[in-house]
């Protein structure tokens, strides 16, 4: 059976300000990837406590602890699917639980469904929020995305991470272009199946994102061109390096540490 006809035995959200995605069930398995506050999820395995889900945003699987999230009936999943596309767009804010008497932060990119005159409700839970958000549209312009990739700038990399606190450079890479109303997939070598090819360098544009390959012609990671000269990219923070046809330079170092594979373009 392929994995994406496994049978759904169940739906929830993410009620976390973020939650470890992990290869495998156990606390000690690596962290693949994270859910942020307000993303849906169905549950296609269980394991004693863990539960093995298809994040609703990207297809991508993986075990969390079924502490960490809370599960839904499937008519709320469906409803909550077909809310407006709010999302937070500061680093961190608080996000209120009413029916809990409790607060605590909110990262930016977290989803607030149905977000109106401040609060939203998600199975019956009610939360408030009174920050700045984002509710993309269907025109995006470059500049929208390279202003939005600045505000991770200096965030520590982090493997499997997708917040300010913590990012790799395809997380990175997926959560700007999902402020910016467009879905990525997660992984690197996934994203680089996506849009279309720019045969040349001097073709590039602010917004394209930018491919490296390993001494193994893997591709295994990412960036965003500021333009031809700059690219935005995770690799120990997110941080500006000099780009050229031949990949990264990094000036302190005074070599290139990033082979160009290929560029792509999204928008």
């Amino acid at each position: 059976m392929n994995q994406n006809e496994l049978p759904v035995l169940g739906f929830g959200y993410c009620h976390l300000s973020a939650a470890p995605l992990r290869a495998e069930p156990g606390e000690r398995s690596e962290m693949i990837s994270q859910l942020l506050f307000g993303e849906t999820l169905m549950v296609i395995e269980k394991h004693h406590s863990w539960r093995r889900i298809r994040c609703t945003f990207d297809n991508y699987e993986g075990w969390i602890d079924k502490k960490q999230f809370d599960e839904i009936a499937e008519a709320e999943f469906m409803r909550v699917a077909h809310l407006p596309n709010v999302m937070s767009n500061e680093l961190v804010q608080i996000l209120f639980d009413l029916n809990g008497n409790r607060m605590f932060p909110l990262l930016i990119g977290s989803s607030l469904p149905g977000l109106a005159e401040q609060q939203l409700t998600i199975a019956g839970n009610v939360y408030s929020y009174e920050g700045s958000v984002v509710c993309p549209t269907n025109r995006i312009f470059p500049q929208q995305v390279i202003d939005t990739a600045h505000l991770y700038l200096h965030a520590p990399y982090l493997w499997g991470g997708r917040n300010p606190f913590g990012i790799d450079c395809s997380g990175f890479v997926q959560m700007v272009y999902k402020l910016c109303g467009i879905a990525l997939m997660r992984d690197t070598n996934q994203q680089a199946t996506q849009g279309e090819v720019v045969n040349l360098h001097s073709e590039s544009r602010p917004g394209d994102l930018a491919f490296f390959d390993n001494d193994e012609e893997q591709i295994t990671h990412v960036g965003i061109l500021i333009d031809q000269n700059n690219i935005i990219h995770a690799s120990g923070l997110v941080k500006i390096n000099q780009f050229d046809h031949f990949g990264i330079f990094e000036q302190l170092q005074k070599k290139y540490t990033h082979k160009l594979r290929i560029i792509k373009r999204i928008l």
